[in-house]
């Protein structure tokens, strides 16, 4: 007779595997749209970046989530978007929605920071990309900046912050809920404006 119990995948990995195919299939259309072969191009995909980043604001304004990810509040980048589309001499879209963020409760709010944290990983990339540009972290691509501790060591410490959170079944796929919630709101924003 087995007695032996499983252990549950931890509320990291569960996002990941439950959103993989939705993440590749949005990376796919952004790439597409071929959002750095141009500055014309790039302004879109700042566009799509000032949406999402508005949706997530109040994200780094909650206590609840401030409690579990210390200095979470520092890193809001819809600011740092706003400030390259500025420097690339492109208006601030005038957003009249509210957040969709706005009401979340905690495990959905986990879900959507999975989502917006996690894009820092591929800004890697995507900075390589905007160098090409003549952008930088200081001029046109301030939200693509890596974290003062380095991308790899703060998704980690992210994502150990995600897993020491003890969900129920229920919440947690609340959780899974807003991931899917974060990546369908940004794939509205690449079809409105890439």
């Amino acid at each position: 007779m087995n007695t032996q119990t499983s252990i549950p995948d931890p509320l990291s990995a569960r996002l990941r595997a439950e959103t993989n195919t939705t993440h590749e299939r949005l990376d796919r259309s952004i790439m597409a749209a071929k959002p750095f072969d141009n500055l014309e191009n790039y302004g879109r995909f700042l566009r799509v970046q000032h949406g999402l980043h508005h949706h997530v604001a109040p994200l780094y304004r909650s206590a609840d989530l401030a409690a579990h990810f210390p200095g979470l509040n520092a890193r809001g980048r819809l600011n740092d978007v706003a400030q390259d589309l500025l420097d690339l001499g492109m208006p601030v879209p005038e957003i009249t929605t509210a957040p969709a963020t706005e009401t979340a409760d905690l495990p959905e709010a986990l879900g959507w920071l999975y989502v917006v944290e996690g894009s820092n990983l591929g800004a890697a990339f995507l900075l390589k990309y905007a160098r090409k540009l003549g952008l930088s972290e200081t001029h046109g691509a301030r939200h693509l900046a890596e974290p003062p501790e380095g991308r790899a060591p703060y998704w980690r410490a992210v994502k150990s912050a995600l897993d020491a959170i003890d969900l129920s079944p229920a919440h947690e796929a609340r959780a899974i809920g807003g991931a899917e919630a974060a990546f369908a709101t940004t794939r509205d924003l690449v079809r409105a404006h890439l």
